[in-house]
């Protein structure tokens, strides 16, 4: 056994049902190498942070004017190079409006059709680590056996959610930052940049000590 329900608990207090989860991390992470408490400590603050304690499971695209220009400010505000940044008229009008920005967002990309296919928000993150796109939501349910509808679901459950985010972890292989105890490679090959670094690294030490070992 990795981790325990009660260790899980102590992690991600806000989780509703921990005993699932520590299930499913327990059975599936072993089989992608995550088969050590360094690696396990890694895993959980990278997977714990991008999914708020394993709560949220689908990208929450409600954003503001300003959340868009801060977040996109290449799509998304006047002067993307201007601090602070100005929402342009694009960024008023989609603002709070959860569908139409995910179709604009994610628009021809990842295999999405246009904007009026409604592909942008059908397949908008899912999962612990915000699977995004047609082509990437297709590459899980193909590796799990799925329709691309059902997949849509069981990304969402805990199994589903562990297979998907040990599926990133074995494709950038992150065991090897990882074994170094590199918090920040780790984050990049997560994240793609260093946002919420030190909420990682808090979050890495304390997986670290509960599971017993020393982290970097």
């Amino acid at each position: 056994m990795l981790i325990t329900n009660k260790q899980f608990r102590q992690l991600f207090p806000a989780n509703k049902n921990p005993e699932d989860w520590a299930d499913a991390i327990n059975t599936i992470c072993p089989q992608y190498g995550i088969n050590n408490a360094r690696r396990l400590a890694a895993f959980l603050a990278q997977v714990g942070h991008e999914s708020q304690e394993f709560t949220r499971m689908t990208e929450n695209l409600n954003y503001s004017a300003q959340g868009l220009a801060d977040t996109w400010p290449n799509r998304y505000a006047v002067d993307p190079k201007a601090r602070p940044r100005t929402p342009n008229a694009l960024a008023r009008r989609l603002e709070h409006d959860p569908g139409a920005i995910g179709n604009n967002v994610y628009a021809n990309r990842l295999g999405n059709g246009p904007e009026e296919s409604g592909d942008g928000y059908r397949y908008r993150g899912h999962g612990p680590l915000q699977v995004t796109g047609r082509d990437n939501l297709m590459a899980f349910a193909q590796a799990v056996g799925k329709s691309l509808e059902d997949a849509l679901q069981y990304i969402r459950t805990p199994t589903g959610g562990i297979i998907s985010a040990c599926l990133h972890w074995q494709h950038r292989n992150l065991n090897h930052a990882a074994d170094q105890g590199d918090v920040v490679a780790c984050t990049k090959l997560v994240n793609g940049g260093t946002i919420g670094l030190a909420e990682r690294r808090a979050l890495n030490a304390k997986a670290a000590a509960l599971l017993g070992v020393a982290s970097a």
